[in-house]
């Protein structure tokens, strides 16, 4: 799978995910920028996808269903997020996929050195694909290391590969499942996730293997994963890591969540050339952020017009990386970004304000539970509470802007009261209004 190729599936099983079939097929393909036929293409692809990864009996529904309504429905059958499928087609073009399987297949039979591997894949690839050279299987050889597919079985040359089943040979069923169940927690509550899925999904396999001979083994937990769109983003992760750690600029075409495409094709032939909706961006990537709240990640960075910028993360397509700078200039920028996010509540620079607020405690429960307190203290930042009585407290912090803190405000429903800024307070009075007004016209008892 091309790079471009992966950009616009992200983008298409995003809008999949997010509609849940809504959208017809043209609506979709004006909605990425791309035609029809490539829609069609696409959604070929990754059916294919689907059903290489997993069999009839793990697909909802019947055989023929749609991806979008597998993408729907499967939420409610089954605790593994079906989106992760993605992931291992991840920038594998056709004839590295078909390489890598005979790799692997190869070593399941004996340890063998790179030419041996050369040799057996040469003689088994199929015939429109082209055979490669020692240099190639020596790369994949490294990269199958590298994942802990395959390991070395000794340190003299000629090197011999082998299998690494390391972590299902040298562990009991009841370790295996010891493990499994603290990788399944630490994915579903940990970000990032990715990898932590594709280890969980490893040891599943070698648990069910187990479980052929002493069948009754079940999964002790399940997750329901709501945020989609987390593990999805987390593909732009390691490149963008990358790029702070070597002080790499990167360049990128971005949409913005209120465009009205999220995806533009790399125009490749002059005939059909057609203006792009998104913005290209150079920029020196200084921090990433994840917001729990809304299960989003964000990346701010300098761009030498326009200061600090800040992208959402699922905008970013077409990613590259470009010059480098100094130590010293990254070093003052990243202290220069420090210091305008002091006082964000998750990554807005604006002006600081003071927010003071008057929470009521709950009823009375059985063993003084007060969960307003409880959730003020846990959640609250570094705000404090200043004056306290029976009846509540005030809470007092300064944000950057109010617009990311007003949310959390508005989560506690009639458990708190903004005093200050007035501008705050002005804001949640009228959405309220505009709440009471949808439920003004109700006629009583029905």
């Amino acid at each position: 799978m091309a790079k471009e190729s992966f950009d616009k599936e992200i983008q298409f099983l995003r809008l999949l995910a997010l509609t849940g079939g809504a959208y017809n097929r043209q609506q979709y393909a004006q909605r990425l920028g791309i035609s029809v036929h490539t829609f069609d293409k696409t959604l070929r692809r990754l059916k294919d996808i689907v059903q290489t990864i997993h069999s009839p009996q793990e697909l909802p529904g019947q055989p023929g269903r749609d991806l979008a309504e597998q993408l729907q429905f499967r939420y409610y059958e089954s605790a593994d997020p079906i989106l992760l499928f993605l992931f291992r087609a991840r920038s594998l073009k056709e004839s590295e996929s078909h390489r890598l399987s005979l790799l692997v297949a190869a070593l399941q039979e004996a340890p063998l050195t790179a030419l041996e591997l050369l040799e057996q894949c040469c003689a088994e690839l199929p015939a429109e694909l082209t055979a490669p050279d020692e240099k190639t299987i020596r790369t994949d050889l490294k990269y199958l290391e590298e994942v802990g597919v395959i390991r070395k079985t000794d340190s003299t040359r000629p090197y011999r590969y082998e299998l690494d089943r390391r972590i299902v040979t040298t562990l009991t069923p009841d370790e295996q499942l010891d493990l499994y169940d603290f990788v399944d927690i630490m994915a579903n509550t940990q970000i990032p996730s990715v990898q932590g899925y594709l280890l969980r999904e490893s040891l599943k396999k070698a648990l069910r293997a187990h479980d052929e001979t002493a069948p009754g083994w079940n999964e002790t937990l399940w997750y329901k994963y709501h945020y989609h769109s987390r593990i999805l983003d987390e593909a732009h992760l390691p490149m963008v890591i990358q790029a702070i750690e070597q002080r790499r600029r990167l360049r990128f075409l971005y949409f913005s969540p209120k465009s009205a495409k999220s995806y533009a094709s790399q125009n490749t032939n002059p005939l059909f050339e057609r203006e792009s909706k998104g913005y290209q961006e150079m920029v020196l990537p200084l921090r990433v952020v994840y917001d729990h709240q809304y299960g989003r990640w964000y990346l701010l960075g300098f761009n030498g017009r326009r200061g600090i910028m800040k992208f959402r993360m699922e905008g970013l397509t077409q990613i590259e990386e470009a010059s480098p700078v100094t130590e010293e200039f990254f070093a003052y920028k990243q202290a220069e970004l420090v210091e305008k996010m002091r006082y964000s509540w998750l990554i807005d620079t604006g002006v600081p304000v003071r927010v003071r607020v008057r929470f009521f405690n709950p009823l009375p429960e059985p063993g003084g539970h007060n969960f307003v307190k409880n959730r003020v203290l846990l959640q609250g930042q570094w705000g404090t509470i200043t004056e306290e009585d029976e009846d509540g407290f005030l809470y007092e912090i300064t944000v950057n802007g109010i617009t990311e803190i007003k949310p959390w405000l508005r989560s506690f429903g009639s458990s708190c009261e903004v005093l200050e800024p007035r501008e705050l307070r002005n804001q949640l009075i009228e959405e309220w209004k505009e709440l009471y007004t949808y439920y003004e016209s109700v006629r009583e008892g029905i």
